[in-house]
């Protein structure tokens, strides 16, 4: 098989998550241990820092790939999912996986795929690590795929875990509760290895407390060492300045991450770097700065306040959880705009109404779907909106929908994209 036949039997083949759901879930460990132990368990010949989290788990694990290969390690990343090419979810050094390494890693591993039928997850974790160890990389970020305790990169040991929020999200897999989700993403609070919490939550805090104590794992909040202090954009650029505990001078930072949300993110990166640093990583200031600037140019990072048009502004942003639609409002209230045009997909899992609960109903709505079975239909979106006092069209596929709004809005108005990573994923010429 070729690249392009090898990826159509993958995604044919295994049960794929972002097309199926919950049923895609392997709610334990078994297939990841034994597709890495045929391997020869590549996943113990580097370096891991394993990030889980409700909201930013991505940006978190960008920034941090970017300063690590800032200060001259050789870095892999590994994320998921995809918003247009597979091998976006595999990088070394911001490069994609090698396209005959997807052919041949397949070929090898196929007879051991037909004999115990792992998830298309399962299959890009092994993946991942077997392209990391092969090209021997230095250190690794690893962003879980769903939850923590039972994702299958939880095989790694990793020199530090970081756990960035949590929120209500994937609750048909990973409890009703905020407790219960906090519960499963510290699933990766590993034996002894330090921890970061990016936000503290009053119902939250006593269970990391207590699974890191079990584990005699170094506990660390981040935002008890850092807060921000300011922020401004200046010629397209995002600054934060942050105070930092026992320090009397603030720092500011420059990232290429537009939106506000990403100053949370920050917090919880360089407290991550405050702790590899003291593990005997090199990563000094510059290195830490030059790699915050240019984490998009980097690593390739999309779909987070994503600017591809002006005159109207058209943004894309890849929330599509309650906490994570709250901060892309934020955003929006700061954003000098005439009317709001807010084009929306969701997944037919989701809790659909803590969404439309949130947003806006002075807003012009768009209603769609990504192409994939998952995709709620786009006229059961825009019923079950209208319940919720947000009206609007709806329309086949993203870029119709698009269409319209930009032929509707005026040069002054704002045009937001959200609501699935796939829908965001769709939308032509970014």
């Amino acid at each position: 098989m070729n690249y392009e036949q090898t990826l159509k039997y993958l995604f044919s083949k295994l049960p794929m998550y972002s097309r199926i759901g919950a049923a895609a879930y392997k709610a334990d460990l078994t297939n990841t241990i034994q597709l890495c132990e045929s391997l020869g368990n590549p996943q113990t010949s580097f370096k891991t820092i394993h990030v889980a989290g409700t909201n930013g788990k991505g940006s978190v694990s960008h920034m941090l790939a970017s300063i690590l290969q800032a200060a001259g390690y050789s870095t892999g990343l590994y994320t998921s999912p995809h918003l247009r090419d597979f091998r976006e979810r595999i990088k070394i050094n911001g490069g994609m996986i090698d396209k005959d390494f997807v052919v041949d890693f397949t070929q090898r591993i196929d007879p051991l795929m037909q004999a115990i039928e792992p998830s298309f997850f399962e299959i890009t974790v092994a993946m991942a690590f077997d392209y990391f160890a092969r090209e021997k990389v230095d250190i690794a970020v690893i962003e879980t795929g769903l939850g923590g305790r039972l994702d299958s990169t939880n095989i790694i040991i990793p020199e530090l875990s970081v756990i960035t929020n949590i929120g209500m999200d994937h609750m048909n897999i990973l409890g009703d509760s905020i407790e219960k989700i906090a519960r499963e993403k510290a699933g990766i609070i590993k034996k002894g290895v330090p921890v970061v919490i990016g936000e503290e939550l009053p119902e939250t805090r006593s269970i990391f407390e207590e699974v890191a104590h079990d584990n005699k794992a170094p506990l660390t909040f981040a935002t008890e060492k850092r807060n921000v202090a300011n922020w401004r954009w200046e010629h397209h650029a995002f600054f934060v300045e942050l105070a930092e505990e026992h320090q009397t001078d603030h720092k500011v930072y420059q990232l290429d991450l537009a939106g506000i949300y990403q100053a949370k993110n920050l917090v919880t990166t360089l407290t991550a770097c405050s702790i590899l640093k003291n593990k005997g990583w090199a990563l000094d200031e510059s290195a830490i700065k030059t790699g915050l600037k240019q984490v998009k140019k980097t690593t390739g990072l999309h779909g987070r306040w994503e600017t591809i048009h002006i005159q109207p502004l058209v943004i894309l942003d890849v929330a599509h959880n309650p906490e994570g639609i709250r901060q892309l409002l934020q955003q929006i209230e700061i954003t000098e705009h005439h009317a709001l045009h807010m084009i929306i997909g969701m997944v037919n899992d989701k809790d659909i109404h803590s969404v439309l609960r949130v947003l806006p109903l002075q807003a012009e709505y768009y209603f769609t779907r990504a192409q994939i079975p998952r995709a709620l239909d786009e006229t059961e979106l825009a019923r079950e909106s209208a319940a919720h006092g947000l009206h609007g069209d709806a329309y086949p596929d993203v870029n119709t929908a698009l269409k319209a709004a930009l032929s509707k809005a005026s040069e002054q108005d704002l045009i937001v994209v959200c609501g699935s990573v796939f829908l965001v994923g769709e939308v032509a010429g970014f």
